[in-house]
């Protein structure tokens, strides 16, 4: 199978495993405060991610050598993570995919102030298209929009910004150190907010908390695996295959139907961001690739970023 094809359905495998996480967390969401059910989804992924903390051999400490961009990150991810889990427990799946799909235009936006970047005018427009696509899914002013749709925005703005510093640091700072901060601060704060929220939880729902973090775990090496065999313009598009599982999933499980409206502020948002990517990969586009690096989902602290691993992976590999 060539190489390719072979990384693009790792990718879409990935994808469906994330899409199926997400239906979890709406599920638990429905009962529990996002509070809850991301600090013990850390909880039960600390394990799996301490393994890979102890195949690290680079010499250093945990100490930042970017402190003041690794708090902002770590914030930034923090903030995501209670937002996207709540923008999932109140929204239709497919609205909160819609506006987290915003992620590549307000990626490309924040690059120009943080790392420099250059932008054309035909990324520009892809942007300011990317954003009418958005204001058609939220409706300003319309009486459907809750505070679920800030969420989702909020998400998407954050993740765009933990995204952009990760692009700006990452080569100077020990993967230890991008892997183990925005986990340990969703462990410590948000242990701290557990006892004004917690509710006491069956062993199903303990269950399905450990599913968040195996799936994700899986979900996560899926991607690595796929970014390795293939070229991130063919992988990373695979991302927005989840709307039709948010489809699927919300007619079956959660009743719900996209409407017109956010179909069609969906195809706006998923056509601008598929185009930056193509742009990006263009040689001569965009000396920073801040989309196509970024490589992630939403950066919620639950996991390693793909970028941080795919770098940790890279740089073992030019060791041996």
């Amino acid at each position: 199978m060539k190489s390719n094809l072979r990384g693009a359905l790792y990718a879409l495998l990935a994808f469906a495993i994330f899409a199926t996480h997400d239906v979890v967390v709406k599920f638990l969401g429905g009962q529990y405060s996002a509070i809850q059910i991301i600090f013990f989804s850390v909880l039960f992924g600390l394990p799996l991610v301490t393994v890979m903390l102890l195949t690290d051999r680079t010499d250093g400490n945990l100490l930042p050598r970017h402190p003041w961009w690794t708090a902002i990150r770590t914030i930034s991810s923090l903030i995501t993570g209670v937002s996207a889990f709540y923008a999932f427990s109140t929204l239709p799946l497919a609205q909160t995919y819609a506006i987290l799909f915003a992620a590549p235009l307000l990626i490309t936006l924040l690059a120009i102030p943080i790392l420099g970047e250059k932008v054309g005018m035909r990324r520009g427009a892809a942007i300011l298209v990317g954003l009418v696509g958005v204001l058609i899914v939220l409706r300003p002013g319309g009486a459907d929009l809750a505070l679920g749709h800030l969420a989702a925005l909020t998400a998407a703005v954050f993740s765009s910004l933990a995204s952009v510093i990760v692009r700006k640091i990452g080569q100077d700072e020990r993967s230890a150190v991008l892997l183990i901060y925005p986990m340990m601060a969703n462990f410590v704060v948000l242990g701290l907010a557990l006892p004004f929220v917690y509710k006491p939880m069956p062993i199903e729902h303990i269950g399905m908390l450990g599913i968040i973090a195996l799936f994700g775990f899986v979900a996560m090496l899926l991607v690595i695996a796929a970014y390795r065999a293939a070229e991130a313009v063919i992988v990373a598009p695979m991302q927005y295959s989840q709307m039709i599982w948010a489809a699927i999933f919300g007619y079956a499980i959660f009743d719900e139907s996209p409407d017109t409206l956010t179909i069609l502020g969906a195809a706006i948002i998923i056509a601008s961001g598929i185009y930056i990517v193509l742009r990006e990969d263009k040689g001569h586009v965009s000396e920073n690739q801040p989309v196509l690096q970024s490589r992630s989902r939403h950066d919620t602290g639950l996991m390693p970023r793909i970028s941080v691993m795919l770098n940790r992976r890279e740089a073992r590999d030019r060791a041996e």
